[in-house]
Formats: structure tokens, C-alpha cells, sequence
């Protein structure tokens, strides 16, 4: 019988010192290990915010991390357990950043702007809209140690889930997850990852489904015109 979607691993990253961030001080939080239960909240903005949406996870630079749209990344286990096979090493649950591991839970056909329980489908006590994808930087490789990773990454096009935080509470390992509404534009998190990292006609596709809004789709529009000398259709 197929298992139900769920919280393996709940995970955390305290301040540590890198040669692989341009952040202020050197610092991150990328390497995240498991804790027991997460409190998560809504940060705010990305610069001037509270930075992380999990309570007393680092975030080293909140010009490109962390805020409203950046509060809690998903990450499916079974993802990892194909980049194991990939690179050939063992890749605990949080090594990737994510702090939810989440296991028979398909994270990458998530359409943007969903919305998420965790917990009791009946009463849940946490409610994330899923935002968009992770973009690959230099502290993820540094951090990873792999060769080409950007370009591996990129490549492999499955970035898992950046979520907001609709409603706040504590998220418990073996929580379920259940998806409790799809908007209908059909933007997946990997489409949404394709037309940020150049696929032209998915740029249209999203500038026209309306996803991004404000400053994020006014760049991509100006990257779309800069790059085709014509405007989005």
C-alpha cells in the first residue's frame, strides 16, 4: 500500500564560518542538522526581516536568503537518495539546506501557490503556500564540495520547495503533509526554476500566468526583453 506524504526530518543550521559565501563575515547556515520539531512564523521582508521563517535557523545573507517567500524549504528524500547514487557519497537528511526532509511527498510537481497542511489534515497546525524553486550559489557548491554543482543542479532541474508562511505553529517529524488547494495557472516549481535559469518560452508562460509579481516579474520581463529584443507576449 502507498504511505502517506510526511515529515522525516526537521532540520536547523547554526552560524558557522566559510571561505564559500559572500555574506557579511563569512558566515552561514547552510548545514542543517535534524531537531526534533521546527517553530515557524512569517519573517517578513528579505532584508531588514527576521530572516529565516524556522525559528533559530541562521541565515547568512538576507540580501539573497531568508524573508517572506523564503521561510521554509522542502526537500524530498528521495531526491537525495538519486544525488547519492549520482555523486557516489552518503547525503544525510538537511545536507542540502532544506529544512524539511520530506519523504513520499512529491515536492517537485508542486504547482506554485499551493497551499500546504502539516499536521492533522482535519486541524492542521501549520498552513505554507509554496513560492518557488532554490537557485543554486557558490555557498551550495562550496558547501557540497562537487565539482560543476551549479551547472549538475541546474541541470537536474528537481530544486525542491521554497514556502511561505500562511499560518504559523510547530511542525513535528512524522507530521503529515496534505496539499489543500492548487491554483490554476499549473506553474510547477521546476517550470517556474526552467524559465528563471533561460527557458524563453516558459518565461512567457509564467509573465502571462501571472505567478511572479512586483519586482521579481518586472526582472524577469526586462531579462526576457534584454535577451529576445521584444517584449513578452
Amino acid at each position: 500500500m502507498p504511505t502517506a506524504p510526511r515529515v522525516l526530518s526537521l532540520n536547523i543550521g547554526k552560524a558557522v564560518a566559510t571561505d564559500h559565501t559572500s555574506a557579511p563575515g563569512g558566515i552561514t547556515g547552510i548545514d542543517k542538522y535534524a531537531v526534533s520539531s521546527l517553530s515557524v512564523r512569517a519573517p517578513g521582508p528579505k532584508v531588514g526581516g527576521l530572516g529565516s521563517g524556522v525559528v533559530g535557523d541562521h541565515i547568512g545573507d538576507q540580501r539573497f536568503h531568508g524573508g517572506d517567500n523564503k521561510a521554509v524549504y522542502l526537500f524530498a528524500r528521495e531526491e537525495l537518495d538519486w544525488w547519492e547514487i549520482e555523486s557516489g557519497r552518503s547525503l544525510r537528511s538537511g545536507i542540502f539546506g532544506e529544512n524539511v526532509t520530506t519523504v513520499d511527498f512529491a515536492v517537485d510537481d508542486l504547482v506554485v501557490g499551493s497551499s500546504l497542511a502539516v499536521g492533522d489534515p482535519a486541524s492542521p497546525g501549520v498552513v505554507l503556500r509554496v513560492a518557488g524553486p532554490r537557485i543554486p550559489c557558490r555557498t551550495f557548491a562550496g558547501h557540497l564540495g562537487e565539482r560543476q554543482w551549479i551547472k549538475r543542479f541546474t541541470a537536474r532541474g528537481l530544486t525542491g520547495a521554497y514556502c511561505a508562511v500562511e499560518v504559523p505553529g510547530q511542525i513535528h517529524t512524522d507530521d503529515a503533509i496534505t496539499v489543500t488547494s492548487v491554483p490554476d495557472h499549473g506553474i510547477t516549481v521546476p517550470q517556474l526554476f526552467r524559465a528563471l535559469t533561460g527557458d524563453l518560452e516558459l518565461v512567457e508562460q509564467v509573465i502571462a500566468s501571472e505567478v511572479l509579481a512586483g519586482e521579481e516579474l518586472a526582472q524577469l520581463a526586462e531579462s526576457f526583453e534584454r535577451r529576445t529584443g521584444r517584449r513578452p507576449a
